[in-house]
């Protein structure tokens, strides 16, 4: 079994599923008393989120390099960075060390061209939905058609996860806007709608909208168990 490096704490409520589903998953796998064999690096989030508010994203992947070096050098046979809006920096990782980083974004967009769906919506931080490296990473490498909210849509789903999800509350009347939003990306034509931020999984599932949900912690769990066990 390969060693996972994660790359966690943005925020930690999110990268305590990670842990979870990697070890789940694992077991499911092999059976027994076997568990996932993890090397975690768990930054402090609100340094990381004064870096982003501020727009200091070099410095934000030079810190986030480091720690790529730091699980590379405790033994890890590859690098799962433990968030979506952060794939921004990923090049700094890839760039500083000498294994392989599993982008989520290629997690869930081959899980999304194996399900058939052409035309997708995408709910996430306001960089993720706004800025074009996670976008445009699906539409140039897997042909899909991106819709995001409206702009004060997105208002509403980036401090929802940032004023309650990374600071684990999860709410019934955020819930219900979600649901609302995720509603109207689909009258816009999304045939599935990703949840783009590892936090969104705390709020909202299946059963809260009409087409398919792609939950990107999941599917990038899923995708570091079977290259771990590969």
């Amino acid at each position: 079994m390969k060693t996972i490096g994660l790359i966690g704490g943005m925020s930690w409520e999110s990268t305590l599923l990670y842990y979870q589903q990697l070890n789940e998953g694992v077991k499911r796998q092999l059976g027994g008393l076997h568990s996932a064999k993890i090397v975690l690096y768990s930054v402090d989030f609100a340094e990381i989120e004064h870096m982003q508010a501020t727009g200091q994203w070099a410095l934000a992947g030079q810190h986030l390099a480091q720690a790529g070096k730091s699980i590379e050098s405790a033994g890890a046979d590859f690098i799962v960075l433990c968030t979506n809006t952060m794939h921004k920096v990923a090049e700094y990782i890839e760039e500083s060390t000498n294994i392989p980083l599993l982008h989520i974004a290629d997690a869930t967009g081959e899980n999304i061209i194996e399900s058939g769906i052409k035309t997708i919506g995408l709910l996430g931080t306001a960089f993720t939905m706004e800025q074009p490296f996670y976008k445009q990473r699906l539409q140039d490498k897997y042909g899909l058609t991106v819709l995001t909210p409206m702009p004060e849509e997105r208002k509403i789903i980036h401090d929802i996860i940032y004023q309650e999800l990374c600071m684990g509350e999860v709410k019934d009347t955020s819930k219900k806007q979600y649901q609302q939003i995720m509603a109207s990306l689909v009258e816009r034509g999304a045939e599935g709608i990703i949840l783009g931020c590892t936090e969104i999984t705390l709020l909202v599932n299946q059963d809260d909208t009409s087409v398919p949900i792609f939950d990107t912690t999941a599917l990038h769990a899923q995708k570091a168990i079977e290259l771990a066990l590969s």
